[in-house]
C-alpha cells in the first residue's frame, strides 16, 4: 500500500508542491494510501456563501445544481467552488482504515462522522444525487471521500437527529471563536446574526457578557429578527441591509451611545459588508470575519481608508473543543434546537 503525507500532499495533482485546499485539482481515485480514512458519503453540506452563488448561477433550477457540483468535482477531485473558493462539509460512514493509523485514530469501520475540515480539499466523487435541499444548502448523494491523516472530525452525537448536527457542526467554528473571544462588559455586534451562524454565537455571547455587556443582533428581515428574538438572543435587535455600512453605523452609534462595538463577529454570506463592520466597531476593537464572501483586500483597506484602528480575525473555522461547544448550544436552548431543526434539518 502506498504511503501518504499527513497533509495530503501526495493527493495534489496541480499545481505541485502545494497543499490540498489550494491546489487547483486533486487525485479523487478513491483507493486509499496507508494514512487515509475511505469514507462513503451519505450528505454533503454546502458552505453557505457556495451555495447561494451555485444556485444564483443556476438560477434556482435543481438540475442546474446538480450540473454544477458535478462538474465542480470533475474539474478540481473536491467540492471547491471555484467562484467563492469553499467548499464545506460531509456527513459519511467510515468504511475503510489505512494501516498505518492503527493505534492513532479512535474510528473504526462502520461509525457515522460529520468532517470538520473543508470540503475544498477533501478528495470527493460524487456517484449520483439522491436530494438537494436548496433551502438548507444539503446535497444527498452516494460517493466516496478520503479524510487525511491529519483531517479533523466529530462522531455523530446518539441524542441529536443527523442532519441538524451536520448544520450546527458545518459553522462550529463560529460559536467556538465567540466563546473564546467575548468577555464581560464587552458590546458585541453580530452581523448576519439572524442566520445558522449567527444566531450560535449570539448565545455563546449573550451567556459572555454579563449584566454590563450587550449583545446586538443585526438580521435583514422582519422574520428573522422575530425569529431571534423569540430566542432571546440578544439586548437589541437591528433591521438592516448588511452592505449598508452608515445605516448599520448610526443604529449602531445610537444603541451605544456612541461607544460601538467592543467585537463585531461577521456571519452573513454575501459580499460587500467589510464596511458595514468595520464602521460598527470602536477604533481598538476586533472584528472577527467568518463569513467566506469576505474579501480581506476590500476589510484592510476599507479600514485605512476611514482610519480605523481595528484588529481583524481571519474566520478559522477550528478552534479546540469547537464540535463540543456548537453540539452543547443545541443541548443547552431547546427554543434554538427547535428553531433549527424547523430550518436546518
Amino acid at each position: 500500500m502506498k504511503k501518504g503525507c499527513p497533509y495530503g500532499t501526495h493527493r495534489v495533482i496541480e499545481p505541485k508542491g502545494v497543499l490540498p485546499q489550494p491546489a487547483l485539482k486533486i487525485d479523487n481515485n478513491m483507493e486509499i494510501y496507508d494514512n487515509e480514512i475511505l469514507i462513503d458519503v451519505q450528505t454533503l453540506n454546502i458552505d453557505s456563501a457556495s451555495f447561494t452563488q451555485i444556485k444564483e448561477e443556476a438560477g434556482g433550477d435543481t438540475e442546474k445544481i446538480k450540473e454544477i457540483m458535478k462538474n465542480i468535482v470533475a474539474t478540481r477531485g473536491k467540492h471547491q467552488n471555484p467562484v467563492t473558493g469553499s467548499g464545506g462539509m460531509l456527513i459519511g460512514t467510515v468504511e475503510k482504515i489505512g494501516p498505518a493509523l492503527e493505534g492513532k485514530t479512535d474510528l473504526k469501520v462502520g461509525d457515522k462522522l460529520a468532517t470538520l475540515v473543508s470540503l475544498s480539499l477533501t478528495p470527493l466523487r460524487i456517484d449520483e444525487f439522491l436530494e438537494v435541499r436548496k433551502d438548507i444548502d444539503q446535497v444527498d448523494i452516494k460517493g466516496k471521500a478520503i479524510l487525511f491523516e491529519s483531517g479533523i472530525y466529530a462522531v455523530i452525537p446518539n441524542d441529536l437527529p443527523e442532519n441538524l448536527a451536520l448544520s450546527v457542526l458545518d459553522v462550529a467554528g463560529a460559536p467556538a471563536q465567540a466563546a473564546k473571544l467575548v468577555k464581560p462588559g464587552d458590546y458585541v455586534v453580530v452581523i448576519g446574526g439572524t442566520g445558522k451562524s449567527g444566531m450560535l454565537c449570539l448565545h455563546e455571547a449573550k451567556k459572555r457578557v454579563g449584566v454590563t455587556g450587550k449583545v446586538i443582533c443585526v438580521g435583514s428581515t422582519d422574520k428573522s429578527v422575530s425569529r431571534a428574538k423569540s430566542a432571546n438572543l440578544a439586548d437589541e435587535y437591528i433591521k438592516v441591509d448588511a452592505t449598508d455600512a452608515i445605516a448599520l453605523h448610526n443604529k449602531v452609534k445610537e444603541l451605544t451611545n456612541g461607544r460601538m462595538a467592543d467585537i463585531t463577529i461577521n456571519c452573513v454570506n454575501i459580499p460587500n459588508t467589510e464596511m458595514t463592520s468595520i464602521l460598527a466597531t470602536r477604533d481598538g476593537g476586533l472584528i472577527y470575519f467568518f463569513s467566506m464572501a469576505t474579501s480581506f483586500t476590500k476589510a484592510a483597506l476599507g479600514a485605512e481608508g476611514v482610519g480605523k484602528d481595528v484588529t481583524m480575525i481571519v474566520g478559522n473555522g477550528y478552534t479546540k473543543g469547537h464540535a463540543e461547544i456548537a453540539l452543547q448550544i443545541m443541548r443547552e436552548s431547546e427554543t434554538l434546537r427547535k428553531i433549527y431543526t424547523e430550518l436546518y434539518a
